[in-house]
């Protein structure tokens, strides 16, 4: 379970497809680096950003805050196409749905489907592979954090927080969860005030957090942004 945690490390929310596009490409680059949105990161030693999502810096937080070179954008027309994306991702979990025929409650498979069609930005077909693997292993939170991410993406924020508390309930003190709940609050829901209460227990139980930076200065905005309600952080 640990070493499943470890692999995954955590998405930004725009729901707009075309410009998800361009999000996402921007976190993949970065490492969805700063932040965990969403996927499962170890409790005391979370790892940067893993292969199929971006585990953004806190989600559109690493959009925002770490712009690149306008040259070093792709261009538009380079992009592949949410079909295409598609025909990609059909493509490449036929063989793993030729497994689940012979094995069906095999976890791994399940959240390897799913991973695949969320690399490919199909976030809401993404969430029945997560829910199935899920079914079978309900205390893995690194896919209960993709299963969340998606929900995020497709606009349900009150579905992703309601997973996220679920993972609380298996470990209360879970570094990733607790950074994801307060990007969605204070990103989804406007929730500054529970957006720095999830940070400031995040860094009480992980002094030593190694994305400690990033979340200090997302506290500093969050604080700011619940002093000026109408101002965005």
């Amino acid at each position: 379970m640990a070493d499943d945690s470890d692999q995954h490390a955590n998405s930004k929310l725009m729901w707009q497809p075309r410009p998800l596009l361009v999000t996402c490409a921007v976190c993949l680059t970065m490492g969805f680096s700063a932040g965990y949105l969403l996927r499962g990161s170890a409790s005391v030693t979370p790892q940067v950003v893993s292969t199929a999502t971006a585990a953004g810096a806190g989600l559109d937080y690493a959009m925002t805050s770490a712009a690149q070179p306008e040259t070093a954008q792709p261009k538009a027309k380079d992009m592949p196409s949410l079909d295409d994306l598609q025909r990609m991702a059909d493509k490449k979990v036929e063989p793993l749905l030729a497994k689940l025929k012979s094995d069906p409650k095999n976890p791994q498979l399940w959240n390897q489907v799913g991973l695949i069609y969320k690399s490919a930005h199909q976030f809401k077909q993404s969430e029945g592979y997560f829910e199935k693997s899920l079914q079978y292993d309900p205390k893995n939170l690194a896919v209960r954090a993709d299963y969340a991410s998606c929900m995020y993406y497709t606009g349900d924020v009150d579905g992703a927080l309601a997973q996220l508390n679920q993972s609380l309930t298996y470990d209360p003190k879970h570094a990733g969860t607790l950074m994801n709940i307060g990007i969605i609050k204070w990103r989804g829901k406007n929730d500054a005030n529970g957006a720095i209460a999830a940070w400031e227990q995040l860094l009480q139980y992980h002094p030593d957090f190694p994305q400690k930076e990033l979340v200090q200065q997302m506290l500093t905005q969050a604080k700011q942004s619940a002093k000026n309600p109408g101002q965005k952080g």
